[in-house]
Order: structure tokens, then C-alpha cells, then sequence
């Protein structure tokens, strides 16, 4: 008799494995396509504050390319070092969270600017000639930050290093949308933005909103992800209008020290 029971434990056990197991493998997965976007702004509705949505990170949503670019020189005790005396007062733990571990930024450019082209002008309901501006005063906030990147600003978009289009709205609850694309170094070698004029609501953003979304826009655009810190411009909920010493000293620690992992060996 003891003996049935046990075997009969032993074949319960096993099928409760195999349920779990199956479970596992049919449940639902959250999918998105290879040329989704690495971050939404979102702002749902016009009477609340800016609220950008939490960015999904690398998983997928960045475009990886070969390149001939330049290995970076990498000293991982040195990394580790310059990491360990500057992260106090910073974000770049949670950035690495969402990279596996990598760090992922632009060569230098302080001689030869990263060529961005602006749309001048939209058909578009609600745009507003000032709103162009806004976006090139984004741009050059991040510099003033410390960046090691300058910008420099094109009429010609066939040129551009970092186009910037008007969008009306977008199909979900989002305002701001950018991509970039990383070679097998982790340099940034390419990205793009776009900006709504209205919510999904089709209610219109003013000039104060659309300064903080390209704010925050160029701050994925430079290798920075989501904070949960509020103070923050690059916080998944900004409810600020210009950057916070924490933005500009994690900015400034992703360029002191080169692309790629930092885990540790």
C-alpha cells in the first residue's frame, strides 16, 4: 500500500511539473517589431502634467548594424574605477538595468557635430512656427549639459544625422517617439525623432509641452534611458520642464567612460 502511495505521489508531482512547464511556454509574451520605437513620450490627457511612458529599453527596440567604426580602447578595472568614484548622484545603474550592462553612447563629436535636421514647417493642425526652435534649443540644453556632442543644424535632410519630423498624433497614448541604432560596439551611429502636435485625444501641445518632449527625446538620443527618479528629465514620468543634476551627471559619467559592457568578469 505504501508503496501505491508513493508511486501515485510521484506521478501526481510529475504531472504538476509538466502543467507548470507548459504553462510556461504558451503563456502570453509582450511582442514588438524590430523597428519599434526605443521610447514613447506620452501625454494622456491635456489637463495633466508631462508624462513620458517608460521606454521598453534595448530588448529589441533599437537596430543593431555592423560597422567599421573604431573598437573603443576598454580597460575594465579603469571602467569599473571611473564608474564606482561617479555614480553617486546619478541614474546610470538603472540605464545599465535596462542594457544588459552596456553603455552605449556617441564618439565624441565636439569638431565635427552631429548634423540634425529639423522639419521648418508642417500642414499639420496646431503646429506653430516657434516649435522648430524649440527642438534646436533641446538639442543644444544636452551640450550645455556637458556632452562631449555637439550639434550642428541642416536644411538639407538627406544630410542629417538626426532627422526630426512633426507627426499629428500617434495611434496610442504617446507624443514623442525615438529610435537609434547601435553597432556592434555599442557606439550610437544613428537615430530619429518624432514629435505629435496633438495627444491621441486630439487635443493640442502647447510650447512648454513640446520643449520638455524634445528634451527628453534628445536624452534617448544621446544614450540615456528611464529613471524613476521624478526630479529627472528622463524620469518615465517627467513632470519637470528642463534637466535636473541628476540628468547632466549621468550624461556627463556615459561619456567618461566607453561603450560596451561593464559587467564584471
Amino acid at each position: 500500500m505504501k508503496r501505491l502511495v508513493g508511486a501515485l505521489s510521484v506521478i501526481v508531482a510529475g504531472m504538476a511539473l509538466f502543467t507548470a512547464v507548459q504553462a510556461r511556454r504558451i503563456a502570453p509574451r509582450t511582442s514588438v517589431s524590430a523597428d519599434a520605437p526605443l521610447d514613447s513620450a506620452m501625454l494622456p490627457d491635456a489637463t495633466e502634467p508631462l508624462v513620458p511612458q517608460i521606454s521598453a529599453g534595448e530588448g529589441g527596440l533599437v537596430n543593431v548594424r555592423l560597422s567599421k567604426s573604431t573598437p573603443p580602447s576598454r580597460d575594465l578595472p579603469e571602467i569599473l574605477r571611473r564608474l564606482s568614484d561617479g555614480e553617486a548622484g546619478t541614474y546610470i545603474r538603472e540605464i545599465f538595468l535596462q542594457r544588459a550592462d552596456n553603455n552605449a553612447r556617441w564618439p565624441d563629436r565636439q569638431l565635427e557635430p552631429l548634423r540634425v535636421w529639423v522639419q521648418p514647417q508642417s500642414t499639420l493642425p496646431d503646429f506653430q512656427p516657434s516649435f522648430p526652435e524649440l527642438v534646436r534649443q533641446a538639442f543644444d540644453r544636452w551640450t550645455r549639459a556637458g556632452v562631449p556632442v555637439a550639434f550642428t543644424f541642416v536644411v538639407d535632410s538627406a544630410r542629417a544625422d538626426i532627422p526630426v519630423v512633426w507627426v499629428d498624433r500617434f495611434d496610442m497614448p504617446i507624443t514623442g517617439r525615438t529610435r537609434w541604432t547601435r553597432d556592434q560596439y555599442w557606439w550610437i551611429v544613428g537615430a530619429s525623432i518624432e514629435l505629435a502636435l496633438h495627444h491621441q485625444s486630439g487635443a493640442p501641445l502647447d510650447a512648454e509641452a513640446i520643449r520638455a518632449i524634445a528634451l527628453h527625446e534628445v536624452g534617448h538620443v544621446i544614450g540615456l534611458d528611464h529613471t524613476m527618479d521624478e526630479r529627472s528629465i528622463m524620469a518615465a514620468r517627467v513632470r519637470v520642464s528642463d534637466l535636473s543634476p541628476l540628468d547632466e551627471h549621468t550624461a556627463q559619467l556615459v561619456y567618461s567612460i566607453p561603450p560596451g559592457s561593464v559587467a564584471k568578469p
